[in-house]
């Protein structure tokens, strides 16, 4: 049996490697792009939380491309991705960007079949941090 000093030790340990631990998968969160979308033209966009596993840490993300039929075949690519690196991933909506790069222009617009209207206004403000130079509507 472990005394009271010893078990503070142990529990101290353990609780210090939780902290680490979680310490670790928030950095690894704040390291995932807020913001991934293809160079040109209008395709399907997703709106994604992607949360740490067992704990509050959690982002909204925005993910888009051409190559997407369907909106849930970027989530079907990304979400997968996010869960080897210990997330958890929700798409909270969906719809169009129309990215003209020339003209330094983004438009958001639309909404997914399958998982409904992304909340727009929050994918524009994702999207100005990354396209500060641009006009995002």
């Amino acid at each position: 049996m472990l005394s009271v000093l010893g078990r503070f030790l142990f529990s101290r340990r353990l609780t210090g490697s939780v902290c680490r631990a979680v310490g670790t998968m928030a950095e690894a969160l704040a390291k995932i792009p807020d913001v991934e979308i293809d160079p040109e033209g209008t395709f399907k966009y997703i709106l994604l939380r992607v949360k740490v596993k067992d704990s509050d840490a959690q982002k909204d993300v925005v993910r888009g491309t051409k190559s997407a039929e369907y909106h849930n075949h970027i989530f079907e690519k990304v979400s997968p991705a996010l869960e080897a690196l210990g997330m958890e991933c929700k798409c909270l909506g969906g719809g169009k960007i129309e990215h003209n790069n020339k003209d330094k222009k983004i438009r958001v617009f639309g909404e997914s079949t399958a998982f409904g209207k992304a909340d727009h206004s929050v994918s524009v403000e994702k999207l100005k941090t990354v396209f500060g130079d641009y006009e995002v509507t």
